[in-house]
């Protein structure tokens, strides 16, 4: 097993694996664990990293410049080893950059860096993103957080909510068996801004909001600690867990799964950003841990 690189504050200590840059533990001062026990019997995943796409190609088929390329649901940088380019106390920094391996499945030249840093009691993502290349360069991005649920304070599993910081008042996307996205909406199941948690509401996959008004939510029981979860920087959200599991995944997303039978360009399909040719883009995420 790799070994976990730590970083800690007053309040939060994360450890990242850099195997997939992926944050692995998250707890408060007390050492309690805010994330995922990772169950095998339910899901082994903590927080991957979704590069290049976010969710599932139809026919796990990436279609740029006239050419195929096979490509796994939420791409390789998850299954991808990060150089560990700098630790300190309370930040880390990780980077992936492209090989023969990725071209032959994205055909084009990046990097991929991400800088996890404690301040108090918020963890922050940074996200950057860099062509390498000298041609635009399309490209999705997603956070694939695991909470648990419930958080280690005592309160019931049923009294855990997600509020939402602003309305949302559309239909949300349904997800086909094929993990691409259905041409049928999904009714929402907000009260107001508010989801209660209940198990069935992910016996038909994720709930996905796009495009999502809100850029944060507070998730917990709300009769003790909660997460703001906030992302400025995505236009989508996925909420996904297994029924059963003791996790939730607060998904913040700029990227979506394929329309069902989508047969087009990469570039062209929704929710996928370009980045000019030595150009970047960054994105952030946030949880902060109100006790």
């Amino acid at each position: 097993m790799t070994d976990l690189i730590t970083i800690k504050s007053p309040k939060l200590t994360a450890r990242i694996n850099p195997f997939g840059a992926e944050l692995t533990s998250l707890t408060d001062r007390q050492g309690k664990e805010l994330m995922t026990d990772a169950d095998p019997a339910f899901w082994t995943g903590h927080a991957p990293i979704l590069f290049p796409i976010v969710g599932a190609l139809a026919g796990d088929t990436l279609r740029v410049d006239g050419k195929s390329y096979k490509m796994d649901k939420h791409g390789f940088a998850r299954r991808s080893d990060f150089e560990v380019v700098d630790v300190q106390a309370h930040h880390a920094v990780f980077r992936l950059t492209d090989s023969d391996k990725t071209r032959a499945r994205y055909p084009f030249a990046f990097a991929l860096e991400l800088t996890y840093a404690l301040e108090g009691a918020t963890l922050t993502v940074t996200v950057k993103i860099i062509n390498r290349g000298d041609a635009p360069m399309p490209a999705s991005f997603g956070f694939h957080p695991a909470f648990a649920w419930p958080l280690p304070y005592g309160e019931p599993r049923d009294a855990h909510r997600i509020l939402f910081g602003k309305q949302e008042p559309g239909a949300l996307k349904r997800i086909a068996k094929d993990g691409t996205i259905a041409p049928e909406p999904r009714e929402s199941p907000l009260d107001g801004r508010s989801l209660r948690l209940r198990d069935d509401l992910f016996s038909e996959d994720a709930l996905v909001w796009d495009p999502i008004a809100s850029s944060a939510v507070t998730y917990g029981a709300f009769g003790g600690p909660t997460l703001d979860v906030a992302f400025p920087d995505t236009p989508s959200l996925g909420i996904w867990t297994k029924p059963g599991a003791a996790y939730v995944c607060i998904e913040p997303w700029h990227g979506i799964a394929d329309p069902s039978g989508y047969a087009g360009e990469f570039r062209d399909k929704p929710g996928v950003f370009e980045i000019a040719a030595g150009g970047e883009k960054s994105i952030k995420m946030s949880v902060t841990l109100n006790l």
